[in-house]
């Protein structure tokens, strides 16, 4: 079979579950008792094992399957989280991304987790692990009155003592399951356990013991130990045998199937445990003793989960290149619409214009479908801050809570590609600089628990996304003495700096106040990088900080980068578009409205005094000039809570318009965000309301 098919579906997978496992690792370290984030954990890392068995990534099976066994013991109640697990399986999950990456990467995703794996296994092995738990719900011995299970009740086969009892099976020989117990009394046990040995093997081969059978020589076991055995006779024959051996309590003796061995080859002793006693109860062979009806109780609720209706998937996965040619192809039909539709108006035939409308009627809904495809919410970049929070927080000794709101907030798809980075940068620079120590926050009156707020919301055609931690705030002054040192700004500059132009600085490249360089920040990289990706994507970000009380950083993105309503107007012979969502409303003033207020031109706008733009004047339009008018109409915008009224010459209409790029030659023009081809074959330039406020 050809994997190469299936491998871009094997990585979206991979991704999405190794995101749940870090999310419900999460909650789990808040809520340690909840049992059933443990199976949603668990249910992630079993498919997650099974994908990569399949796609023949043996070192992403391999690990997984070491974590896999620790949350069975966990689900199971068999151990309880502590630490030093929650960092173990986190530094696991660490290691199945990066293997990930390399696959993404063309590799083959092995990778050293020797540490890790080691880890895992002493958490397996050690005193809070399995093996004094699994005593109490161990197979039980007989009902001769047997003394209780001990960890060595049932154990788990390796891959290639799976193998050989497998081919037993499919070549007709029977495969046991044997538990033996002698009685307490017993001189001589060894030599009762070497007497089973030599029947075992004279009717078959033993496969494995527990103990192993050098303990079992030495002495070194309680009484009972268990075996896998292939043998020719028949499961009472073989019992029959095994109980005339004397001094001998019980022995149990369960025939394996296929499914049953591959159980005890796959999960953990508590699987195990289930399978073998469910086994004995249906054959009534013994009776179990007491402590055997936790293990009923687990497999009954686990058929119960089995029972239940799976969710059917009904989605499907699509390449964004395709969405982008689709996104495409439908701005060249919306050109030719909007052409149709003047060119109808113009002949005025009934016909024509009754199609024309049902096309416009068609193609709006299309418009809708195609541009809520390309939406995706900032949820799937927000799910993996709180996993990165909790590890900076942890390797800075500090206490910090992420508070994420409006993450089904939605933004384009190209703009949710790119804004991951910069944010990443924005949240490690508020732990790094911004949350203070644990100290720090005492001395300074506040909760030892600093907190990070993140925050996603539309406003107009844009969607903010906010950044605010109740830490330190910036030092202005500090900030002021590094820019002029590192001759970001002269001195004579500095002088005439605004405040909010003081917290800009800490934009500028190679800027830094960081004492010492860490792996988190302060080498003077990050934040520059932020605002230039930010402004690429058609964004700004500005920043409010209280000294002392802590910082916020706003980042304004566009809702998408496609297609928006626009409001068409006209200055004298050239035609604009103002994007309809930024418009609050339109209106004429007179002229003896126009108030004057320190050299600026205001008008009083429903109770409030608001700035009087002249669009002429800012885009030096050609032939037209409002100053001899009388009445002006104008264009109200908003950005945020600012307001500010526009003077226009004539408003044409409103209109879906297709945003161009100006393309790299023309960058940085002020007040312009974009072009768009109308009806009539023209270039309107698209204004950028925010850029007229600001």
């Amino acid at each position: 079979m050809d994997m190469n098919a299936y491998l871009s579906m094997f990585i979206d997978e991979s991704n999405d579950h190794l995101q749940a496992l870090n999310e419900n690792l999460l909650r789990l370290e808040s809520e340690p008792e909840e049992l059933s984030i443990v199976q949603n954990i668990f249910r992630s890392a079993h498919t997650l094992k099974g994908m990569s068995a399949t796609m023949g990534f043996e070192d992403l099976a391999a690990l997984t399957h070491e974590m896999e066994n620790v949350l069975d013991l966990v689900r199971n109640s068999k151990l309880k989280m502590d630490s030093f697990i929650f960092d173990t399986l986190f530094k696991g999950l660490d290691a199945l991304e990066a293997m990930v990456q390399d696959i993404v990467g063309g590799g083959t995703g092995k990778a050293d987790v020797t540490s890790i794996v080691n880890s895992l296994q002493i958490i397996l092995k050690s005193d809070y692990s399995a093996s004094k738990a699994v005593e109490a719900g161990a197979v039980a011995a007989s009902s001769a009155g047997a003394s209780g299970s001990s960890a060595s009740g049932v154990m788990l086969l390796d891959e290639f003592q799976s193998s050989v009892l497998l081919q037993s099976i499919e070549t007709g020989h029977n495969v046991f399951h044997i538990q033996i117990a002698i009685r307490d009394n017993c001189m001589l046990k060894a030599v009762r356990a070497y007497m089973v040995f030599e029947l075992l093997e004279r009717t078959g081969e033993v496969i494995k013991s527990d103990p192993s059978v050098q303990d079992i020589e030495q002495e070194k076991f309680d009484f009972t130990f268990t075996v896998f055995t292939i043998s020719q006779v028949t499961q009472e024959d073989l019992q029959a045998q095994l109980l005339n051996i004397s001094e001998i309590e019980s022995a149990v003796v369960t025939l394996l199937d296929s499914e049953t061995l591959a159980v005890l080859s796959q999960s953990h002793a508590a699987a195990a445990v289930e399978v073998i006693e469910a086994a004995e109860v249906a054959k009534a062979d013994t009776p179990s003793k007491a402590g055997g009806d936790a293990p009923r109780e687990a497999a009954a609720s686990k058929g119960q989960a089995s029972a239940a209706p799976a969710n059917v998937s009904r989605t499907i996965r699509v390449d964004i290149e395709r969405l982008d040619t689709l996104m495409n192809l439908f701005s060249e039909l919306l050109i030719d619409r909007v052409r149709l539709e003047q060119l109808s108006s113009e002949i005025k035939r009934n016909d024509l214009t009754e199609t024309v409308e049902h096309m416009t009627r068609v193609s709006s809904d299309l418009q809708s479908i195609v541009l809520k495809l390309r939406m995706v919410p900032v949820d799937s970049v927000f799910n993996r801050f709180p996993r990165m929070i909790r590890d900076l927080a942890k390797s800075l000794d500090k206490k910090i809570d992420l508070v994420i709101t409006g993450a089904d907030t939605e933004l384009d798809r190209t703009v949710i590609d790119e804004i991951g980075d910069p944010l990443v940068h924005l949240l490690r620079n508020s732990v790094d600089h911004g949350i203070e120590t644990v100290d720090e926050r005492i001395a300074a009156g506040k909760p030892e628990t600093g907190t990070i707020y993140l925050r996603a919301y539309h406003s107009g055609n844009h969607v903010f996304i906010e950044v605010e931690e109740d830490g330190r705030g910036i030092h202005q002054e500090r900030v002021l003495k590094t820019a002029v040192k590192n001759g970001v700004v002269s001195e004579e500059q500095a002088k005439l700096l605004s405040p909010d132009e003081i917290n800009m600085l800490i934009f500028a490249a190679g800027f830094s106040t960081a004492d010492k360089i860490s792996d988190i920040s302060g080498r003077g990289v990050g934040l520059d990088v932020v605002r230039s990706k930010i402004t690429s994507l058609g964004g700004n970000v500005t920043i409010d900080s209280v000294f002392g009380r802590g910082t916020k950083f706003s980042v304004q993105l566009p809702l998408t980068l496609s297609i928006i309503s626009a409001m068409l107007i006209q200055l004298g012979s050239e035609k604009y578009a103002i994007p309809l969502s930024s418009i609050v409303e339109t209106g004429i003033i007179r002229k003896e409205q126009i108030l004057h207020v320190h050299g600026h031109k205001m008008i009083e706008f429903r109770n409030t005094i608001i700035p009087l733009i002249s669009l002429s004047k800012v885009l030096e339009s050609p032939d037209f000039n409002e100053i001899n008018e009388q009445e002006t109409e104008i264009v109200v915008i908003r950005k945020g809570e600012k307001w500010a009224a526009v003077m226009v010459d004539e408003f044409i209409g409103q209109s879906e318009i297709v945003l161009k790029t100006l393309g790299k030659y023309l960058t940085n023009i002020e007040a312009i965000s974009g072009a768009t081809i109308l009806g009539d074959g023209y270039v309107a330039l698209i204004i950028d309301p925010n850029a007229l406020i600001k």
